[in-house]
């Protein structure tokens, strides 16, 4: 009984493996779904009980990494707001898509109040198996992407005496008269994440 218990436990430092890692497929599934990188750059990975995606590519997989890893120390000091997946495209720079996932932290446990919450880890990776479904089923009503597109990932974050300085300041990368279409959450009671889709819209074709 205690073990079961201690599995159902929630630790700040748990709770951002999860969203980091939660980050990394759903970033990876969005760009095969999408079409941004060929499909022969994807290798098929077993992940909540889907089968998901991962990229190959030398260049991504190195940029993504180190994204995410300092994505997960923000997520330990609950300073991450939110992050942002931008397509643009490639010629225009004109952003085509805007995956927003918005971070909510629990600040009882940030600031180690009270005892730390429980959560069965299954239900987590229902709730996360239920918003990959939804970023795979977004082909149905996604503009298709027909132009080269590339990727940039934006960080919002509390306040910060110093940034690492390979990070730099951007626009928000909006898009004027765009549609929006909110996915599913989920949460570890220690960190709740909202996921959403912006994207431009298509001109009506007579």
């Amino acid at each position: 009984m205690s073990f079961a218990l201690q599995r159902n436990t929630i630790t700040l430092q748990g709770s951002a493996q999860i969203v980091a890692e939660y980050f990394q497929y759903a970033v990876n599934n969005i760009l095969y779904q999408r079409g941004v990188y060929p499909q022969e750059t994807f290798d098929v990975a077993k992940k909540y009980g889907c089968n998901l995606w991962l990229n190959n590519d030398e260049g991504l997989t190195k940029y993504l990494h180190a994204v995410l890893q300092q994505t997960k120390v923000w997520l330990e000091q609950g300073k991450l707001k939110q992050l942002v997946l931008v397509i643009t495209e490639a010629d225009t720079k004109e952003v085509l898509e805007r995956w927003t996932f918005d971070i909510n932290t629990n600040r009882d446990v940030l600031e180690g109040k009270g005892p730390l919450p429980d959560k069965p880890e299954k239900e987590i990776t229902q709730e996360i198996q239920a918003i990959m479904r939804q970023i795979s089923a977004s082909v149905s009503f996604l503009p298709l992407l027909e132009s080269r597109c590339l990727i940039d990932i934006l960080v919002y974050t509390d306040s910060m005496d110093a940034v690492p300085e390979e990070w730099e300041d951007s626009d928000p990368r909006s898009i004027d008269n765009a549609e929006m279409v909110a996915l599913r959450g989920f949460s570890t009671k220690v960190h709740a994440v909202k996921t959403m889709v912006t994207y431009k819209q298509q001109d009506d074709v007579l």
